[in-house]
């Protein structure tokens, strides 16, 4: 009878421990912290705060998750940010009446760059899908662009 009562009280008690050491420890706060901006789309602030609490704590799985990750998110978020630059260059060429192959061949590098940075880019399951399926589409455009070019 008494290991009926003694054993589950001893469990609570393990449990109790665990949980504020868990809410207690700096390295864990920050990961929270981290896991916070990681979930509002603020992956340079989640890879900092994730970096810190993995320095104070190198077992902390939590932070090196969150760090793993916000630097995946920032991979797509920089891939987007050159796939606008460069529709934005290649707009700017195609506004004029004739193409050069000068021109053609610069839109054939750029083409060639985002569609090799795009093979790079390696998604996991909790990488948000928007920048995945944005990510996609521009991959999309330049794979088209570099069919047109190349003919």
């Amino acid at each position: 009878m008494k290991a009926k009562i003694l054993l589950p009280i001893i469990a609570v008690f393990i449990i109790l421990v665990m949980g504020g050491y868990f809410l207690t420890h700096p390295s864990y706060e920050i990961s929270l912290r981290a896991k916070y901006h990681y979930e509002m789309g603020e992956y340079k602030e989640a890879y900092s705060l994730a970096k810190e609490a993995f320095s104070i704590d190198t077992y902390n799985r939590m932070a090196s998750t969150i760090m793993t990750q916000s630097q995946t998110s920032l991979k797509y978020v920089s891939y987007i940010e050159m796939g606008k630059k460069y529709i934005q260059e290649v707009d700017k060429i195609a506004q004029n009446d004739t193409i050069t192959d000068a021109q053609k061949a610069k839109i054939k590098l750029i083409c060639e760059i985002m569609k090799s940075a795009y093979i790079k880019l390696a998604p996991s399951v909790v990488t948000d899908q928007k920048l995945v399926q944005e990510s996609a589409k521009y991959y999309t455009q330049f794979e088209k662009l570099y069919e047109k070019v190349n003919r």
